[in-house]
């Protein structure tokens, strides 16, 4: 009995600090192929790189009013489960391959612009890459009487709608991490915190036995 209190307490620490011993780690998400502009009904393919090998991988993809979906988990045996735990997806394909997860949208539509993540789970701690857009090019029409396209006028306009659109995905993709964030915190820390609790409640009830032998 000398020895519980201490192991005890050695338990609680473990528990109560899941992350003391984590680790960093990295994914680069991108488009497999070289894509000036993207069209209707285009066959697009991404892909998610990390340096883990033994890990499974999540696709989300965040729509143009910020809502999230859940497309696919593959697993580290390269087995897909989409949406509604299905194994196949009539607008989607998903692989692994060593340590490159890929993802392929079968035909791009309207439906599909937005930006896409790939996410981790490993000990208990959510790891998710940068966003990666994919939106159809934005239509310029030019007013009657206005200057042609090789004057200063139109060229200004369109770099400033371009820098806007470069802004807000950045803004889209702040935002994304701070939710994900928020809701690690509260499925991880929570459960955690009343674990916690229950545990040194055992170990005071231990350290008083221990005095009164």
């Amino acid at each position: 009995m000398d020895g519980s209190p201490a192991l005890l307490l050695l338990l609680a620490l473990a528990l109560c600090c899941p992350g003391i011993h984590g680790q960093m780690y990295e994914m680069k998400v991108r488009f497999r192929d070289t894509i000036t502009q993207l069209q209707l009904g285009q066959r697009l393919e991404l892909e998610c790189q990390t340096d883990k090998k033994d890990i499974g991988m999540f696709w989300v993809h965040q729509d143009k009013s910020g809502t999230l979906h859940f497309i696919v988990f593959i697993s580290s045996l390269s087995r897909a489960t989409f949406k509604g735990n299905q194994k196949t997806s009539t607008r989607f394909e998903a692989a692994k391959n060593n340590t490159f997860y890929q993802l392929v949208v079968k035909s791009f539509t309207q439906h599909d612009e937005g930006n896409y993540f790939c996410l981790m789970n490993i000990n208990q701690m959510l790891y998710f890459s940068h966003g990666l857009p994919a939106f159809f090019p934005v239509a310029t029409t030019v007013a009657p009487g206005t200057p042609g396209p090789s004057t200063p006028g139109p060229s200004t306009q369109r770099s400033i709608t371009e820098k806007n659109l470069c802004l807000k995905t950045l803004d889209t993709e702040t935002t994304v991490q701070e939710d994900l964030n928020f809701f690690c915190r509260i499925f991880i820390w929570a459960p955690l915190t009343g674990l916690c609790v229950l545990i040194l409640q055992l170990l005071v009830v231990t350290i008083v036995l221990c005095q009164r032998t």
